[in-house]
């Protein structure tokens, strides 16, 4: 195969993903004045307002947090110390959708913790609040900063604190100085993931109902049966996720970092207040993770009857939409990850980057923009043939839905992988008249097969947590457990969602696992 035939198949790759893009820019490009005028009255100004207000307040959130439980874990001493280094990277595990039915579950007016302190005189905010979802975001997503400056933090050791001391700073004013600018990077870093995820979020909001974007473009589509205001409602939508990859793209750039020097890394002695520092981190723990889990096994444990043959086809249809779409966007990316390698150049490089934006993009706006595009396509099949197809959500579109949205997270590991196969071994293959197909099977499998695996286990659960695309794209009746999640939190059963939602906990630990374990061996490298 050829370097042309490469840049095709790399450019093939990244057209699911132009698909949505260019549906949803398009629809800026004719306006509906009637729709605007609507829109600008009754939508756009609520969900705008409240959707810079989730950003700003869960921003600002778990920048403090991740940050300060960064430093902590990573350049002092204190009890525990190693165990919450990995333990606070646990509540990844939990979608934010999950997480807000366990709050709501202990800090509603009737729930056990309210109930118990306002026995004691202490009455607690109201919990479905703009605040209620911005804390339970915050403790979902405060884990991409952590891991991220903790890493950071962990490259500096105690050198750049010395260094700060040595001019005559007190540790504080040394950390806030010295070591805090030069993580800098990567904390703004982290804090642009967090904002993505917070646009995207549908569960969570949902839960609350506290309308934001993502609330709109689903109304718009299934209340208001418009398809036209969910494009208009996206196309805004896509203008601020542009606005973060601009913002991500320059944040990146300017991640150049020289470690300071190669000493091994020794870690500030707290003294009197190490027990301090257990107990915030032990706070943070037992707020985001370990009540949670408690709360949803006690309001699971009275419904575990209710787990029918119509559980056993929730989780039989979740385990199999992950295992396709991690197939087949798994396959996709060692394309990609193989084309970049046989034909690098620009062009290639713009398919590979392409390709992987998807993750930036927000299910609902991944939804609308493709099932958007593909039923004008067959509408006017129809009118140019007299035919009468019709174009439903379905598992196929799923598919497609999730190798663009999953696709960043597939392609990581498999380049990462490719860069174990150095040139001289393929040329050492070809001096010695080995096949291709004995190369497959004995130079690449071998070393890729780690990548491939890790690949496709980060794709599965992540399908398994992923609500709006399945829940606007699936055919109709067709429920997986995220989906089964929504509709019963829809309907009040807080309690009976809880049984599904500890099933997607529970899948959820494995890629928590394979992250805090790449991210060891990062920072010892």
């Amino acid at each position: 195969m050829g370097g042309r035939h490469w840049q095709v198949l790399a450019l093939l790759v990244c057209l699911p993903t132009l698909l949505p893009l260019g549906a949803t820019l398009a629809a800026l490009l004719r306006p509906d004045a009637a729709l605007w005028a609507h829109l600008l009255d009754y939508v756009l100004p609520e969900v705008t307002v409240n959707t810079l207000w989730l950003l700003l307040g869960v921003g600002m959130a778990t920048a403090l947090l991740g940050t300060a439980l960064a430093a902590l874990v990573a350049l002092c001493e204190f009890p525990g110390r190693h165990m919450f280094s990995w333990a606070l990277l646990l509540p990844l595990a939990m979608p934010g959708y999950v997480l807000a039915i366990a709050f709501i579950g202990l800090f509603d007016y009737a729930g056990p913790l309210a109930t118990v302190l306002r026995g004691h005189g202490i009455a607690l905010p109201e919990i479905r609040s703009r605040g209620g979802v911005i804390a339970v975001l915050s403790l979902t997503l405060y884990p991409y900063v952590y891991l991220l400056a903790r890493q950071a933090f962990a490259s500096q050791g105690l050198r750049a604190l010395e260094a700060g001391r040595a001019l005559g700073m007190r540790p504080l004013t040394a950390f806030r100085r010295v070591a805090l600018p030069l993580a800098r990077p990567w904390i703004a870093g982290g804090v642009l993931l967090v904002l993505m995820e917070t646009l995207a979020d549908f569960g969570t909001v949902a839960a609350f109902n506290y309308d934001s974007f993502t609330t709109a473009l689903y109304k718009a589509w299934f209340a208001l049966f418009s398809l036209e205001a969910a494009l208009q409602i996206a196309a805004v939508m896509l203008l601020l996720v542009l606005a973060l990859i601009g913002l991500e793209a320059r944040t990146r750039a300017r991640q150049r970092y020289t470690a300071l020097g190669t000493a091994a890394a020794r870690r500030l002695a707290l003294g009197r207040l190490r027990w301090l520092a257990s107990a915030l981190c032990a706070a943070v723990l037992l707020l985001a993770f370990v009540l949670p889990v408690l709360q949803l096994g006690t309001l699971a444990a009275p419904h575990l009857p209710e787990l029918d043959r119509r559980y056993l086809g929730f989780a039989a249809n979740s385990a199999g939409l992950g295992l396709a779409a991690a197939a087949l966007t798994t396959l996709a990316a060692l394309l990609l990850a193989q084309a970049a390698r046989a034909a690098p150049g620009a062009l290639t490089g713009l398919g590979v980057r392409l390709a992987t934006l998807g993750y930036a993009l927000p299910g609902a706006l991944l939804a609308v923009g493709l099932y958007v595009p593909l039923a004008r396509g067959v509408g006017l099949l129809n009118a140019q043939f007299g035919w009468t197809l019709a174009l439903q959500g379905g598992l196929a579109l799923l598919l497609v839905a999730y190798g663009v949205r999953f696709m960043a997270v597939a392609h990581a590991p498999v380049a990462g992988g490719f860069l174990r196969i150095r040139p001289s071994m393929i040329e050492a293959c070809r001096l010695l008249g080995v096949g291709r197909l004995t190369q497959a099977r004995q130079l690449y499998w071998p070393l890729l097969r780690g990548a491939l695996l890790t690949a496709m286990l980060l794709v599965f659960v992540d399908v398994m947590k992923e609500m709006p695309i399945t829940l606007m794209t699936r055919p109709f009746g067709w429920d997986t457990l995220a989906t089964r999640v929504f509709e019963l939190t829809s309907e009040g059963e807080h309690a009976r969602a809880a049984v599904p939602a500890l099933g997607i906990v529970i899948a959820g630990l494995l890629p928590v696992w394979l992250l805090n374990r790449g991210a060891d061996r990062a920072t010892a490298a």
